[in-house]
């Protein structure tokens, strides 16, 4: 009994993920993907509902793994991109390249009582504003060059400041002046994941995401889903990352066991 009360409570502890990541990784999984939630949630005398950060256990993991992704969880409803674009971007450097950011953005109205809202936004307002924070995400990940530290010591030169821009987004939700702090990361741009089921939800996943979550009950359904979701595919941010994606998967090792 001793241990079955220690394998409920070891969330908070290290060890715990860093078996899951290692076993995943092992296992030629492609990605540890990890969700939150920013409330605890009802009846949480019944079941865990507290949890640690995400970011900040994937950051961990990226110390002692080498090929598998790193994706966290992150709401656009209550995250300003300069936030998010920072802190995925850092993951991306400490991972070498496996971060990735699940875009969430949120409906629990428990959440919305932690930052001092009295109701959540409606629903067409949350992807409005979903859009415009992945905007300005993906537009600091981007205000840096790939070769914009050059380091030269006898110049005395850290950056080339013509490669690190401003991005002047401006908007009713989250303006911001840009460049974000801190050099491109290994990926540039990270992986985007989401798992809206919406009409709205769909839509936006197919402009911005690189994978999408799903649950289907029987395989028509999950073959519809694709076809549906091929067929929303716009030509977005995204696709520049083609390349990028196909890497992330050949790296990982997927369907060969590691050894």
């Amino acid at each position: 009994m001793a241990h079955a009360r220690e394998q409920c409570l070891a969330s908070t502890d290290l060890d715990y993920w860093i078996d899951i990541a290692r076993r995943a990784e092992n296992g030629g999984f492609d990605a540890l993907f990890l969700g939150d939630v920013l409330a605890i949630q009802q009846s949480p005398d019944r079941h865990r509902s507290d949890a640690m950060d995400p970011l900040v256990i994937l950051s961990a993991l990226a110390a002692v793994t080498q090929r598998i992704g790193l994706i966290g969880t992150a709401s656009t409803s209550y995250d300003h991109p300069f936030h998010l674009a920072r802190r995925f971007a850092s993951l991306d450097h400490i991972s070498k390249g496996w971060a990735g950011w699940n875009i969430v953005t949120s409906s629990n109205p428990l959440k919305a009582y932690n930052f001092g809202l009295d109701a959540m936004p409606d629903h067409a307002e949350r992807y409005a504003r979903a859009s415009d924070v992945t905007e300005t995400t993906l537009a600091l990940w981007d205000s840096w060059q790939q070769d914009a530290r050059i380091a030269d010591k006898q110049a005395g030169l850290y950056l080339d400041s013509a490669k690190v821009r401003r991005i002047d987004h401006d908007s009713p939700f989250v303006p911001s002046r840009g460049p974000l702090k801190g050099p491109r990361s290994t990926q540039g741009l990270s992986i985007l994941a989401q798992a809206g089921a919406s009409e709205a939800g769909r839509d936006f996943a197919a402009r911005y995401a690189d994978m999408v979550f799903t649950v289907q009950s029987h395989l028509a359904g999950a073959q519809a889903f694709y076809r549906d979701m091929k067929a929303r595919r716009q030509p977005g941010p995204c696709a520049r990352k083609s390349a990028d994606l196909s890497r992330y998967r050949a790296n990982s090792g997927f369907n060969t066991p590691a050894g």
